[in-house]
Protein backbone atom coordinates (compact mmCIF):
# COMPACT_ATOMS: atom_id res chain seq x y z
CA UNK A 1 0.00 0.00 0.00
CA UNK A 2 1.67 3.33 -1.49
CA UNK A 3 0.98 6.31 1.14
CA UNK A 4 1.36 9.83 0.22
CA UNK A 5 0.77 13.46 2.06
CA UNK A 6 -2.23 15.22 1.54
CA UNK A 7 -1.85 19.08 0.23
CA UNK A 8 -3.68 22.12 0.24
CA UNK A 9 -3.97 23.33 -3.58
CA UNK A 10 -1.49 25.99 -1.99
CA UNK A 11 1.00 23.37 -1.46
CA UNK A 12 0.48 23.24 2.29
CA UNK A 13 0.74 20.32 4.13
CA UNK A 14 -3.43 19.22 5.06
CA UNK A 15 -1.73 16.40 8.05
CA UNK A 16 -3.85 13.80 5.79
CA UNK A 17 -2.86 10.50 4.58
CA UNK A 18 -4.14 9.13 1.36
CA UNK A 19 -3.88 6.21 0.12
CA UNK A 20 -3.23 4.98 -3.76
CA UNK A 21 -6.03 3.80 -5.35
CA UNK A 22 -8.63 5.50 -3.39
CA UNK A 23 -10.90 8.69 -4.06
CA UNK A 24 -8.66 11.49 -2.98
CA UNK A 25 -10.98 14.04 -0.66
CA UNK A 26 -12.49 17.62 -2.71
CA UNK A 27 -9.90 20.54 -1.96
CA UNK A 28 -7.45 17.45 -1.31
CA UNK A 29 -4.00 16.89 -3.76
CA UNK A 30 -0.76 14.41 -3.22
CA UNK A 31 2.53 15.45 -5.09
CA UNK A 32 3.62 13.69 -8.55
CA UNK A 33 7.32 14.93 -10.26
CA UNK A 34 8.64 13.87 -13.44
CA UNK A 35 11.71 14.50 -14.69
CA UNK A 36 13.23 14.97 -17.97
CA UNK A 37 16.88 13.37 -17.95
CA UNK A 38 19.35 15.91 -20.53
CA UNK A 39 22.95 13.82 -20.92
CA UNK A 40 25.71 16.05 -21.46
CA UNK A 41 26.46 15.25 -24.06
CA UNK A 42 23.23 16.92 -25.32
CA UNK A 43 21.04 14.25 -25.73
CA UNK A 44 17.88 13.07 -24.08
CA UNK A 45 16.50 9.89 -22.50
CA UNK A 46 12.91 8.40 -23.89
CA UNK A 47 11.87 5.59 -22.36
CA UNK A 48 9.10 2.99 -23.36
CA UNK A 49 5.98 1.81 -21.11
CA UNK A 50 5.74 -1.75 -20.10
CA UNK A 51 2.73 -3.17 -22.79
CA UNK A 52 0.85 -4.12 -20.17
CA UNK A 53 0.32 -0.70 -18.72
CA UNK A 54 -3.16 0.32 -18.07
CA UNK A 55 -2.82 3.60 -19.76
CA UNK A 56 -0.72 4.18 -22.81
CA UNK A 57 1.00 0.54 -23.16
CA UNK A 58 3.96 1.02 -24.88
CA UNK A 59 3.80 4.88 -25.71
CA UNK A 60 7.20 6.35 -25.25
CA UNK A 61 7.85 8.96 -22.40
CA UNK A 62 11.00 11.40 -22.52
CA UNK A 63 10.32 11.39 -18.58
CA UNK A 64 10.84 9.80 -15.57
CA UNK A 65 8.63 10.02 -12.66
CA UNK A 66 5.41 9.03 -9.90
CA UNK A 67 4.12 10.33 -7.02
CA UNK A 68 5.80 11.17 -3.64
CA UNK A 69 5.66 9.11 -1.08
CA UNK A 70 4.78 10.49 2.65
CA UNK A 71 7.45 12.57 4.48
CA UNK A 72 8.83 12.83 0.45
CA UNK A 73 10.04 16.40 -0.57
CA UNK A 74 9.24 16.84 -4.32
CA UNK A 75 12.93 16.57 -4.77
CA UNK A 76 13.67 13.57 -2.63
CA UNK A 77 10.64 11.60 -4.73
CA UNK A 78 12.42 12.55 -8.16
CA UNK A 79 15.74 11.35 -7.20
CA UNK A 80 14.03 8.11 -6.04
CA UNK A 81 12.47 7.78 -9.34
CA UNK A 82 14.83 8.66 -11.68
CA UNK A 83 16.67 6.17 -10.23
CA UNK A 84 13.68 3.37 -9.85
CA UNK A 85 13.25 3.76 -13.52
CA UNK A 86 16.68 4.17 -14.95
CA UNK A 87 18.94 3.27 -12.49
CA UNK A 88 20.51 7.13 -13.30
CA UNK A 89 22.08 8.75 -9.60
CA UNK A 90 22.24 12.66 -9.93
CA UNK A 91 22.38 15.56 -7.98
CA UNK A 92 22.04 18.11 -10.75
CA UNK A 93 18.32 18.15 -10.66
CA UNK A 94 16.73 21.76 -11.83
CA UNK A 95 13.04 22.28 -10.84
CA UNK A 96 10.76 23.76 -14.40
CA UNK A 97 7.89 24.10 -12.50
CA UNK A 98 4.87 23.28 -10.59
CA UNK A 99 1.28 23.67 -10.35
CA UNK A 100 -2.24 21.66 -10.93
CA UNK A 101 -3.95 20.95 -13.99
CA UNK A 102 -7.96 21.45 -14.06
CA UNK A 103 -9.38 18.02 -12.96
CA UNK A 104 -6.69 17.18 -11.65
CA UNK A 105 -6.05 16.25 -7.92
CA UNK A 106 -2.39 16.34 -8.05
CA UNK A 107 0.63 19.37 -7.42
CA UNK A 108 2.57 18.33 -10.55
CA UNK A 109 6.90 19.39 -10.42
CA UNK A 110 8.32 19.19 -13.21
CA UNK A 111 12.15 18.64 -13.49
CA UNK A 112 15.29 18.63 -15.65
CA UNK A 113 17.95 15.80 -14.82
CA UNK A 114 21.39 16.65 -16.06
CA UNK A 115 23.58 13.62 -16.24
CA UNK A 116 26.63 12.23 -17.89
CA UNK A 117 25.98 8.37 -17.38
CA UNK A 118 27.17 5.67 -19.20
CA UNK A 119 24.44 5.82 -21.80
CA UNK A 120 24.52 1.79 -21.81
CA UNK A 121 23.93 1.53 -18.15
CA UNK A 122 20.07 2.85 -18.01
CA UNK A 123 18.02 0.00 -16.27
CA UNK A 124 14.58 -0.79 -16.97
CA UNK A 125 11.90 -1.11 -14.03
CA UNK A 126 10.29 -4.37 -14.20
CA UNK A 127 5.96 -3.85 -15.16
CA UNK A 128 6.59 0.25 -15.87
CA UNK A 129 9.41 0.26 -18.96
CA UNK A 130 10.94 -2.82 -21.60
CA UNK A 131 12.90 -0.24 -23.27
CA UNK A 132 14.89 3.08 -23.90
CA UNK A 133 16.96 4.87 -25.96
CA UNK A 134 18.31 8.33 -26.17
CA UNK A 135 17.51 10.95 -29.01
CA UNK A 136 18.77 13.83 -30.42
CA UNK A 137 17.02 17.80 -29.29
CA UNK A 138 16.27 17.97 -32.70
CA UNK A 139 14.20 14.49 -32.73
CA UNK A 140 12.89 15.48 -29.21
CA UNK A 141 11.45 18.61 -30.69
CA UNK A 142 9.58 16.02 -33.41
CA UNK A 143 8.49 14.01 -30.49
CA UNK A 144 6.56 16.76 -28.76
CA UNK A 145 4.77 17.73 -31.67
CA UNK A 146 3.80 13.82 -32.77
CA UNK A 147 1.27 11.99 -32.33
CA UNK A 148 3.26 9.44 -30.55
CA UNK A 149 3.48 11.58 -27.22
CA UNK A 150 1.15 11.12 -24.24
CA UNK A 151 -1.27 14.10 -24.40
CA UNK A 152 -1.27 14.77 -20.49
CA UNK A 153 2.51 15.30 -21.01
CA UNK A 154 2.56 18.30 -23.46
CA UNK A 155 2.34 21.06 -21.41
CA UNK A 156 5.42 19.49 -19.12
CA UNK A 157 7.99 19.49 -22.25
CA UNK A 158 7.46 23.60 -22.45
CA UNK A 159 8.91 23.99 -19.14
CA UNK A 160 11.62 21.35 -19.30
CA UNK A 161 12.77 23.41 -23.07
CA UNK A 162 12.24 26.56 -20.89
CA UNK A 163 15.13 25.64 -18.23
CA UNK A 164 16.71 23.67 -21.28
CA UNK A 165 17.55 27.03 -23.24
CA UNK A 166 18.51 28.97 -20.12
CA UNK A 167 21.34 26.52 -19.90
CA UNK A 168 22.24 26.39 -23.05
Amino acid sequence: MEIWDGYYKDGTLAGVDLVRGEKIPEGLYHIACEALVWHTDGSFLLMQRDLNKETYPGFYEASAGGSALKGETPLECIKREIFEETGIKTDDITEAGHGTTPGSRCIHYSYVCRTDCDKTAVRLQKGETISYKWISLQELLAFITSDKIIDRHKDHYERYLNVIGNIF
